[in-house]
């Protein structure tokens, strides 16, 4: 497990750039932590490391954004306000779990039981110091980071 310490959300992103660099098409990365803990920053700097185009963004209201990389596309999903497993199958997420994909899953606790076994969980929180954040990542994809 890789943990972080980060103070301002240039930290959090470039945590999430050296994350992002051991990612490859068909991975699945599920993010946890309440409101204003990183997930998007930490998503905005996978998508550096993977040459993402575009301008990231949390897809709240459209619940999936897509970057094009090369040979691979990054599905941004956010599931704030999604009601049930069914409306995120409804959604087509389980479509974005493999290749050409590397899927990014925002409140990734509530679609849990969805996700693929072999996966990654990046929690992120707040710590006393309303600056700092703590980054989290657990690895079900075998020996890989």
């Amino acid at each position: 497990m890789n943990r972080w310490i980060t103070r301002s959300p240039e930290e959090t992103a470039q945590c999430g750039s050296t994350f992002g660099a051991t990612l490859r098409a068909g991975d699945v990365v599920g993010l946890i932590g309440e409101l204003g803990s990183g997930k998007t920053q930490f998503v905005t700097g996978v998508c550096d490391a993977l040459h993402a185009r575009g301008h990231v963004t949390s897809p709240t209201f459209t619940l999936i954004h897509e970057y094009p990389a090369g040979d691979l596309t990054v599905a941004h999903a956010d599931m704030y306000r999604i009601g049930s497993l069914r409306e995120a199958v409804d959604l087509g997420l389980l479509d974005y779990f493999q290749p050409p994909f590397v899927t990014l899953v925002e409140w990734a606790d509530r679609v849990l039981d969805l996700l693929p076994p072999e996966r990654y969980l990046v929690r992120l929180s707040h710590r006393t110091d309303p600056r700092e954040r703590e980054i989290s990542v657990e690895s079900a994809a075998g020996d890989r980071p």
